[in-house]
């Protein structure tokens, strides 16, 4: 497990925990007023129920929960291509900046070594300190527009109606693959 202030856990979601995703995720969302990076839709947006209804079972929606067990913030991952896709990160601003977004992160980035996927790939805005910078201190490094999979383009075109996407960007982490003792690494030819 990641470290974590005392008191917090992290644990696949259930679906009992919907309403308090959904509140808490557009309580989240409210740290982007200030910027003016995203339009009154996409201020009040949430992850839709159904979506949290369908991925909850499959285990790509991961929680962390305070010392009363309230979920105080998820994220979203699941397969996209060949990799793991982390569709949303939300924390509660109650509980933001002690470590619950970088712990979500690492778990999601554990999940796909899990699953044997070659990275995690994510849209974020570039420049805002939250999002970017904080992705690629964690080891994401930002995609060239060459190297984006159709499902980027999808995404990117679904968001241009509710934020500028010239201002955002996609970012992957790749997995690297643990050996087992006494396995040699493969030369590349």
């Amino acid at each position: 497990m990641h470290e974590l202030p005392e008191g917090y856990t992290l644990s696949c979601a259930g679906l009992e925990d919907i309403p308090a995703l959904i509140s808490l995720d557009r309580a989240a969302s409210k740290l982007f007023e200030p910027t003016g990076l995203l339009g009154p839709e996409a201020l009040d947006s949430h992850v839709p129920a159904d979506i949290l209804e369908q991925e909850i079972p499959l285990s790509n929606v991961i929680v962390c929960r305070n010392q009363q067990g309230w979920p105080v913030g998820f994220a979203l991952a699941r397969p996209r291509a060949d990799g793991l896709y982390l569709d949303q990160i939300s924390v509660h601003p109650d509980h933001g900046r002690q470590g619950l977004g970088r712990a979500l992160v690492l778990e999601v980035l554990e999940e796909a070594r899990r699953r044997r996927m070659p990275h995690v790939t994510l849209s974020t805005f570039r420049d805002l300190p939250w999002n970017g910078p904080f992705y690629h201190r964690m080891g994401f490094r930002e995609l060239s527009r060459r190297k984006y999979s159709p499902y980027m383009i999808e995404i990117e075109t679904a968001q241009r109606d509710i934020m500028d996407v010239s201002k955002r960007c996609f970012m992957r982490y790749k997995i690297k693959r643990l050996r087992r003792a006494g396995q040699k690494k493969e030369k590349s030819s």
